[in-house]
């Protein structure tokens, strides 16, 4: 191909787009329109950031400032652990109102991430919100297909496609250089947005704290330029097979349509229905029968704790568990905790598997569609996607059993066997062990965690765009010039 072919054609649709007053106008819009949607979620970002922090403060001072006390009461007496967003939510917000943001951390339990934007505003957020990554995902894509409907439909109804082909342009250069065209109209919306979403993250001073926030970005940014070239080639391609303009303008609406809304709810329920999750009543309902069967710490008669105080007076000797050398209720507790903890990691564990064979269900229709692949990778490296908010769970739990067993290891070592109570004023310890137990950090994913888990999406890009080049390769012979 002739890189000078391919500059005059992407030229001329350039310029005879943009002496289009609506074309400007509509630019104008889109990029007012993402302007909007990005200061508004930064603003929003900062806020959250913020709230969290100034929160995470009060829950650690006021650990700290316990008096005295049982460890096993200050292991009831509970955390608060908060979900900090990614510094790139702004760009696009996913899943991220629809999922909680607190959770009361405490012995014995597990409880729910409370706290979501979505249920705490009203009604209208069921309507979606508006994000960059909405507007650059749903919204471009249909002015793009506008744009590029009749780019060569309209060529060869005026009689001027053949003149065209007949001067030497090939049908290759002939379509890269019309796409390329309509591609640069797209990157006059995009990369305004980029800079300034670029800008934005610059001032966060949260960013500066996480090193892989501008290597995500990047990642963004070529994740959308490849989907736009895509889109681009095939809003060429569909104009260049169809018999008129209006034929291709109906064919490309029809293809949005079918990307955007009918095969991404059609994949949502086919993942249902194939893998059906449990409620959330019937999961705690089976954790918690399993946990009654496997026994009560607090029940000095439970069969299971029962049979393990006989081998523990057996092993040291002994007829009474005051005269161990430990505190055995604390014992108990540390093996309670732990018996606990295996149950609804276990079944947990099982849970998050139905939702990534859902989810795998809803990421193989990528292959179809363009739009689902930028979607879940937009997610990913916003850090907005469920991957996050389970990661962010995981972490949580692995806090609630590292602080409740440390202070069961408390009780086991400091208080002395032979007090009667937890109420006994000899059963308490110095509150200075407070403030050594770790503070509550969440860990972003990394960005290779991140391209692991969105493999799929990565591929299938890179697909789309070796198929459409492969398109244009080798199946020109089937259009028409006429």
């Amino acid at each position: 191909m002739r890189i000078n072919t391919l500059k005059l054609l992407s030229k001329q649709v350039w310029s005879s787009k943009t002496k289009n007053a609506s074309t400007k106008w509509l630019i104008g819009v889109f990029n007012a329109m993402l302007f909007f949607a990005l200061t508004a979620g930064y603003q929003n970002l900062r806020l959250q950031q913020e709230t969290v922090e100034h929160y995470r403060h009060e829950v650690r001072e006021r650990w700290e400032s316990r008096p005295d006390k049982h460890p096993h009461r200050m292991a009831h007496y509970g955390y608060v652990a908060f979900r900090q967003r990614f510094p790139l939510s702004f760009f696009d917000f996913g899943m991220d109102s629809y999922l909680g943001n607190a959770v009361f951390l405490e012995a014995h339990r597990q409880n729910t991430v409370n706290f979501s934007e979505a249920s705490l505003s009203n009604g209208l957020l069921r309507f979606g919100e508006i994000s960059a990554g909405m507007i650059l995902q749903l919204l471009l894509p249909l002015l793009l297909f506008f744009w590029g409907f009749d780019l060569v439909a309209r060529e060869r109804e005026h009689g001027t496609l053949r003149i065209i082909l007949t001067q030497g342009v090939s049908w290759q250069e002939l379509l890269l250089g019309k796409s390329l065209g309509l591609f640069y109209l797209a990157l006059s919306i995009v990369v305004p947005s980029l800079i300034l979403g670029f800008i934005l993250l610059v001032i966060n001073p949260l960013s500066l704290q996480e090193s892989q926030v501008f290597l995500r970005f990047l990642g963004l940014i070529i994740g959308y330029f490849i989907y736009f070239f895509v889109l681009s080639v095939m809003a060429v391609w569909v104009s260049a097979k169809a018999k008129s303009s209006k034929s291709a303008l109906t064919q490309l609406i029809g293809c949005w349509l079918f990307f955007t809304l009918m095969l991404p709810k059609l994949s949502q329920v086919v993942g249902q229905t194939l893998f059906p999750a449990p409620s959330k009543i019937e999961f705690d309902t089976t954790v918690e029968h399993e946990l009654i069967q496997q026994g009560d710490s607090h029940n000095p008669n439970d069969p299971h704790f029962k049979a393990m105080k006989d081998s523990l007076l057996a092993v040291y000797g002994v007829d009474s568990t005051h005269k161990l050398p430990f505190n055995y209720s604390g014992y108990v507790m540390r093996e309670g905790e732990k018996l606990s903890a295996e149950t609804y990691q276990k079944h947990q564990a099982a849970l998050v598997e139905i939702y990534q064979k859902q989810q795998d269900v809803v990421r193989f229709t990528a292959i179809f569609n363009p739009y689902m692949a930028i979607k879940n990778l937009s997610m990913a490296l916003a850090g907005t996607d469920y991957a996050a908010y389970d990661d962010f769970q995981r972490q949580t739990e692995n806090f609630r059993y590292s602080l409740a067993q440390t202070l069961n290891e408390l009780q086991i070592k400091l208080i002395s066997n032979k007090v009667k109570s937890s109420a006994d004023k000899k059963a308490v310890i110095s509150q200075k062990y407070w403030s050594q137990l770790p503070d509550f950090r969440y860990h972003f994913l990394t960005c290779t965690a991140v391209l692991k888990h969105e493999i799929f999406s990565v591929i299938s890009l890179v697909l789309w765009v070796v198929g459409l080049s492969f398109l244009i390769r080798y199946f020109f012979n089937q259009l028409n010039d006429f």
